[in-house]
Protein backbone atom coordinates (compact mmCIF):
# COMPACT_ATOMS: atom_id res chain seq x y z
CA UNK A 1 0.00 0.00 0.00
CA UNK A 2 1.13 3.56 -0.78
CA UNK A 3 1.95 5.32 2.00
CA UNK A 4 3.52 9.02 1.46
CA UNK A 5 5.37 10.73 4.43
CA UNK A 6 8.28 12.77 4.10
CA UNK A 7 10.21 10.57 7.17
CA UNK A 8 9.69 7.10 4.61
CA UNK A 9 13.09 6.83 2.96
CA UNK A 10 12.46 5.72 -0.23
CA UNK A 11 12.54 7.28 -3.84
CA UNK A 12 8.74 8.14 -5.48
CA UNK A 13 8.25 8.74 -9.14
CA UNK A 14 5.39 10.04 -10.50
CA UNK A 15 4.70 8.97 -14.31
CA UNK A 16 2.28 10.90 -16.34
CA UNK A 17 0.87 9.28 -19.77
CA UNK A 18 -0.90 11.82 -22.09
CA UNK A 19 -3.29 9.93 -24.56
CA UNK A 20 -6.62 10.02 -26.06
CA UNK A 21 -9.88 8.94 -24.82
CA UNK A 22 -9.77 6.21 -26.92
CA UNK A 23 -6.57 4.81 -26.00
CA UNK A 24 -6.94 5.48 -22.16
CA UNK A 25 -8.25 1.92 -21.73
CA UNK A 26 -5.98 0.26 -24.04
CA UNK A 27 -2.81 2.31 -22.15
CA UNK A 28 -4.59 1.32 -19.02
CA UNK A 29 -4.64 -2.15 -19.61
CA UNK A 30 -1.26 -2.28 -20.52
CA UNK A 31 0.20 -0.58 -17.51
CA UNK A 32 -2.02 -2.59 -15.37
CA UNK A 33 -0.42 -5.95 -16.76
CA UNK A 34 3.03 -4.48 -16.47
CA UNK A 35 2.21 -3.84 -12.90
CA UNK A 36 0.77 -7.25 -12.34
CA UNK A 37 3.06 -9.58 -14.48
CA UNK A 38 6.32 -7.41 -13.95
CA UNK A 39 7.15 -4.58 -12.35
CA UNK A 40 5.85 -5.67 -8.78
CA UNK A 41 8.41 -8.05 -8.80
CA UNK A 42 11.15 -6.51 -9.07
CA UNK A 43 13.96 -5.78 -6.77
CA UNK A 44 12.96 -2.63 -4.70
CA UNK A 45 9.59 -2.14 -5.79
CA UNK A 46 7.57 -1.41 -2.76
CA UNK A 47 3.71 0.13 -4.22
CA UNK A 48 2.40 1.77 -7.20
CA UNK A 49 -1.11 3.09 -7.58
CA UNK A 50 -2.77 4.33 -11.22
CA UNK A 51 -4.98 7.36 -11.69
CA UNK A 52 -6.89 8.25 -14.42
CA UNK A 53 -8.66 12.05 -15.00
CA UNK A 54 -12.71 12.29 -16.02
CA UNK A 55 -11.43 13.26 -19.79
CA UNK A 56 -9.47 10.00 -19.90
CA UNK A 57 -6.50 11.87 -21.57
CA UNK A 58 -4.43 11.72 -18.49
CA UNK A 59 -3.20 8.58 -16.50
CA UNK A 60 -0.80 9.74 -13.94
CA UNK A 61 0.94 6.57 -12.16
CA UNK A 62 2.22 6.89 -8.76
CA UNK A 63 5.30 4.02 -7.87
CA UNK A 64 7.43 4.36 -4.55
CA UNK A 65 11.24 2.03 -4.59
CA UNK A 66 13.69 1.25 -2.31
CA UNK A 67 16.29 3.30 -3.87
CA UNK A 68 16.28 5.51 -7.08
CA UNK A 69 18.93 2.41 -8.72
CA UNK A 70 16.26 -0.04 -8.56
CA UNK A 71 14.00 1.96 -10.32
CA UNK A 72 16.60 2.79 -13.11
CA UNK A 73 17.62 -1.16 -13.19
CA UNK A 74 13.79 -2.13 -13.92
CA UNK A 75 13.87 0.01 -16.47
CA UNK A 76 16.77 -0.84 -18.30
CA UNK A 77 15.62 -4.70 -18.39
CA UNK A 78 14.63 -6.18 -21.94
CA UNK A 79 11.44 -6.80 -20.02
CA UNK A 80 10.30 -3.36 -19.44
CA UNK A 81 11.91 -1.98 -22.30
CA UNK A 82 10.21 -4.38 -24.41
CA UNK A 83 7.03 -2.80 -22.92
CA UNK A 84 7.55 0.92 -22.97
CA UNK A 85 7.80 -0.12 -26.62
CA UNK A 86 4.16 -0.71 -26.56
CA UNK A 87 2.88 1.76 -24.16
CA UNK A 88 4.66 4.65 -25.96
CA UNK A 89 2.64 3.63 -28.71
CA UNK A 90 -0.59 3.87 -27.09
CA UNK A 91 0.05 7.61 -25.90
CA UNK A 92 1.30 11.16 -26.95
CA UNK A 93 3.65 10.96 -24.62
CA UNK A 94 4.44 10.31 -20.60
CA UNK A 95 7.48 10.85 -18.22
CA UNK A 96 8.89 9.76 -15.34
CA UNK A 97 10.07 11.82 -12.85
CA UNK A 98 11.87 10.65 -9.69
CA UNK A 99 10.68 12.99 -6.76
CA UNK A 100 11.50 13.54 -3.06
CA UNK A 101 8.50 13.95 -0.38
CA UNK A 102 8.97 17.07 1.73
CA UNK A 103 5.48 17.25 3.27
CA UNK A 104 2.74 15.85 4.17
CA UNK A 105 -1.03 17.42 5.64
Amino acid sequence: MTKISKQAQCQTVITTFEMTPGTCQDLLDELTAAYAEFISSQPGFISAALHVNDAQTRIANYSQWEKREDFQAMLRTDEMRKRNRVISGLCKSFEPVMYDVVEGF
